[in-house]
């Protein structure tokens, strides 16, 4: 194994919230103020593929989603269970049309659901005329679906935490909109009342390590600190690596000791000064490819898969880049 390497966000992030007990006591943080209603043992993990078919009447057109982590929850009551599905994706950088992504994302939960509910009827038969027109019967239910988007980012977000807030809505007309509301916690700043000490720790980290009102000198010393006091579990530590998108020292934080909290923090001030200048010049190379691609005739789906494998970035990533700049090639 190198010395070095890099843990890529979106990995380490899906990784770390793949524990349930974690998972758990960040939907009961953000919904219930930390009673614990989701339990770690009720939960079991849902493909996080989304992907769809929307069917219009002259045309069918394919529509590709993939969430970061995604379980569905079975909760036992006087009633009998009930089931939820908790879906969680993890922001690094700001985006101003996240409350549509949000919506795009449950559509697509429940457009799964609804088409493998309408799998089950193979005849007419078994369907009366509207349900038939439907593919679904007037007492079929599906899951509710509930999603949190957790933003590590440096700067304060600063975009619509909803669909209304993307919308330039008359007035008098706004009650009429059906509105998108996102639930968002910003890692840099919360009031969250977690029980799971990792996540306790996890968010504590990060306030300190994005903290950009006090000196770096002084923000890498209350980290250590904090590290040294509580003892901190590595996980945690190389989460907060990965979620500040920073190089670690792998040998050095096997002994986890002040010198090598020092290295680590190092490190993410260096990456943190780096990450612009890195930044730029994928962008650069985002454009040639995105345009590249729509001058050769190829499709979105295509070009995405190109974006993800010349740049090794993950899929999230490559819509954003091609969001940006796919108006400007087309």
């Amino acid at each position: 194994m190198a010395k070095a390497q890099n843990l890529k966000p979106d990995i380490i992030l899906k990784n770390y919230w793949n524990d349930n007990g974690q998972f758990a006591d960040l939907f009961n943080a953000v919904l219930f103020g930390g009673k614990q209603v989701i339990r770690p043992e009720e939960l079991e993990d849902v493909d996080t593929e989304d992907s769809s078919v929307l069917e219009h009447r002259d045309y069918a057109e394919s529509i590709r989603a993939s969430r970061d982590n995604i379980k569905i929850s079975k909760r036992s009551t006087a009633y009998g269970v009930e089931f939820v599905m908790l879906g969680l994706e993890s922001q690094e950088r700001i985006h101003y049309a996240m409350p549509l992504r949000v919506m795009g994302y449950d559509y697509g939960t429940y457009k799964k659901q609804y088409d493998g509910n309408a799998k089950k009827y193979q005849s007419q038969k078994e369907l009366d005329e509207d349900e038939y027109l439907s593919r679904m019967k007037r007492t079929d239910r599906f899951l509710p679906v509930i999603t949190i988007v957790v933003y590590y980012g440096e700067k304060p977000w600063d975009g619509a935490m909803s669909l209304h807030g993307m919308l330039d809505i008359p007035e008098e007309m706004k009650q009429f909109v059906n509105d998108y509301k996102m639930n968002l916690v910003e890692a840099r700043q919360n009031n969250l009342a977690f029980h799971n000490m990792n996540n306790t720790d996890f968010f504590n980290l990060l306030k300190l390590v994005l903290d950009r009102s006090i000196p770096k000198n002084e923000a890498k010393e209350n980290a250590i600190k904090y590290v040294s006091e509580h003892g901190v579990d590595r996980t945690v530590i190389m989460t907060i690596a990965g979620a500040t998108n920073c190089k670690i020292n792998y040998n050095a934080l096997a002994a986890k000791g002040d010198a090598d909290m020092c290295t680590l923090f190092d490190e993410i001030a260096k990456e943190g000064e780096a990450r612009g200048e890195a930044r730029g010049e994928a962008r650069g190379k985002a454009a040639g490819i995105i345009e590249t691609g729509f001058d050769c005739g190829l499709s979105e789906s295509d070009i995405l898969e190109r974006l993800q494998k010349k740049l090794e970035i993950s899929f999230q990533q490559a819509q954003e880049y091609l969001a940006m700049f796919g108006k400007q090639t087309v």
